[in-house]
Formats: C-alpha cells, sequence, structure tokens
C-alpha cells in the first residue's frame, strides 16, 4: 500500500533567504504499508532543483506499482533519482523496516545512536536592524545560522555579532555573493568570529575559492548532493552539508557522509523548513557532523503531533511513534 499527500504548515512571521521569503513550507508525506505496518517518510520539494509538490507527489505515486511487486529501498535508489520524491519514499521504507523488526532505526542500520545535540537557530535576512533585533532574541543560544544576501553583509553581520557576542555564528550566503565581493565578504566574516560560511557562490560557479586563501572553513550545499558530487570540491571546500532531500534520502547520506569524513570534510547535516517527521532521519548522521542544522520545526508556527523534542537548541532523537 501507497499513499502520498501534500500538506502545507505555516511558518512563524516568515522565513527570507537570498532568494526570497516564504510564509509556509510545503511538504509531501508518503506512507508505506505492508502486514498491517506503515512506513512514513516527509520531503520538502525545492524550486531551487526544479521541484515542485505536485511532480514530486507524482513520482512518489508512481512507484506503486513497483512497490506493490516488492521493491524495496535498496532498489530504489536505482529506479528514482536522488531528490526530495525518493526521500520521501526511502524513509518511509526504513521506518517501515524497523516497526516490521521492532529494532530502533539505528541499531538497525547498524548506526551510532544519536545523543540530544546542539542544532543551529536560523536568522532571516533583513536589514541589520531587524536581523539584530531578531539575533538578540535568539542570542542565549549557542549556535546560529546567519542568513546573508550580498550587499550590506558586513553590516549585517557585524551588528549580528553585536546583538550576539558569546554564540557561535555559521552564515549562509545562498549563492548570493560574487567572485568580485568574495574575499571582502569572507574577511567580515572572519572579523566578527564566524566559524563557517556556507555556499558562497552559485554552484557551478564557485572558481574562485580555488583562487583565495579562505580565512574561515567554507561549506558546500548547493554544489553536492550526493556521493557523485564530491568529486573535485575540495579544493574549493572544507565542509559539505548533508541535506536528505538533496540525497534522495537516509540511504544515500548515509553512504555520502562516511564519503565525505573518508576525504577529510567537516560535515553539517542540514534541512530544509520542515516538521520533526523531515529531521527525524537526519539526526541518525548527526554522531558524524561537527554542525547540526536541524531548526525545521523552530521555525513554524506548530510542528506535527508527536515531533521531536527540542529544549532550547537542544534537539532530542525521535520517538519510535513519530519515525524509526
Amino acid at each position: 500500500m501507497l499513499s502520498a499527500r501534500i500538506e502545507r504548515w505555516p511558518i512563524a512571521g516568515s522565513f527570507t533567504i537570498s532568494r526570497g521569503a516564504k510564509t509556509e513550507a510545503v511538504t509531501v508525506v508518503a506512507e508505506v504499508g505492508r502486514g498491517g505496518l506503515i512506513g512514513r517518510g516527509e520531503c520538502v520539494p525545492y524550486p531551487r532543483y526544479g521541484e515542485t509538490p505536485e511532480a514530486t507527489l507524482a513520482a512518489i505515486q508512481a512507484m506503486r506499482e513497483p512497490l506493490s511487486r516488492g521493491l524495496d529501498r535498496q532498489a530504489l535508489q536505482a529506479a528514482m533519482p536522488p531528490g526530495a520524491a525518493r526521500n520521501a519514499l526511502d524513509c518511509a521504507l526504513i521506518d517501515l523496516e524497523a516497526k516490521t523488526s521492532g529494532k530502533r532505526v539505528w541499531d538497525l542500520l547498524g548506526r551510532p545512536a544519536p545523543q540530544a545535540c546542539i542544532t543551529a537557530y536560523t536568522i532571516s535576512l533583513g536589514t541589520p536592524e531587524v536581523m539584530a533585533a531578531a539575533t538578540a532574541r535568539a542570542a542565549h543560544r549557542p549556535l546560529l545560522k546567519i542568513k546573508l544576501g550580498g550587499d550590506g553583509d558586513a553590516m549585517r553581520i557585524a551588528a549580528v555579532r553585536r546583538a550576539a557576542p558569546v554564540a557561535e555564528l555559521i552564515v549562509d550566503a545562498n549563492e548570493a555573493w560574487t567572485a568580485d565581493n568574495l574575499e571582502r565578504n569572507l574577511g567580515d566574516c572572519a572579523e566578527a568570529g564566524v566559524t563557517l560560511v556556507e555556499q558562497p557562490l552559485p554552484a557551478g560557479q564557485d572558481e574562485a575559492l580555488k583562487r583565495i586563501r579562505r580565512p574561515i572553513a567554507v561549506c558546500a550545499d548547493e554544489s553536492v548532493h550526493d556521493r557523485a558530487s564530491l568529486d573535485g570540491l575540495r579544493e574549493r571546500y572544507d565542509a559539505v552539508n548533508i541535506k536528505l532531500d538533496k540525497t534522495g534520502g537516509l540511504t544515500e547520506a548515509l553512504a555520502m557522509a562516511d564519503a565525505a569524513q573518508a576525504l577529510g570534510y567537516q560535515i553539517m547535516v542540514g534541512c530544509m523548513v520542515a516538521t520533526s517527521l523531515a529531521m527525524a532521519p537526519a539526526m541518525l548522521l548527526a554522531p558524524q557532523a561537527r554542525f547540526v542544522d536541524l531548526d525545521g520545526p523552530l521555525l513554524l508556527a506548530r510542528d506535527r503531533d508527536g515531533g521531536l523534542r527540542y529544549d532550547g537548541s537542544l534537539v532530542y532523537p525521535p520517538e519510535a511513534a513519530l519515525w524509526g
């Protein structure tokens, strides 16, 4: 049995990055049932990668017949390309495997059990004054992720640092910088004590990162999707952001984390704005991650029932009733 649906979850206020603002998270949930048990997975179709909720829903529903013929998680990797649709199905199948076996998912997969860990908390892009005010309200959090977006970023990051003098800061430029302002912006971030800058240049136009001395670590996001895209990044990036919607599920994400670690990359586990059902599988990557960025539910007006437990910036592993 396969069912899938589009869900809409209001965001608390709005979420703004260099590509625009949104007031709701649109997710697609897949449910796979066998033997009276149901496994669930949630994904977020991302327009940046040409995905829409409707096309993602259709791609999931197109797998109904293969699943009825016994398609398993391993075969799914070849049957669908990486992306949001495969993520929802992969996570649903893993959840179903865990329920069928009666084991927690980390035991089933032979991975370390995730522990409560610190997640980043995102500060949306805005004027320096607006960002400083939002930062002041979150200054008690130990790790803040700051969205930047081009002109005026030096003032933004300086204002944020003044508002949160103690917090560790990471920056996400979402491809908004250019080769001309790259060194200056990295320098401004270094001066503000930023630990990491995520995807400063557009994917495919990031050659300038090879030609400069990077004063702080730079993390690939849009430039890296799965294991196949790790090749050739080492001269440009020091870290990789692993998101299940990019890898096409937890199966590939875990393999990618192992491969990235072997190549010497720092690992960030990231997310889209979504509910705890989308965050739960990503918690299995947390033991390998230098940075955990799984604050999606904290940005929503409300999370789904039985969601992950957040205690300030501490996020706890999922209960079996939610996933895994």
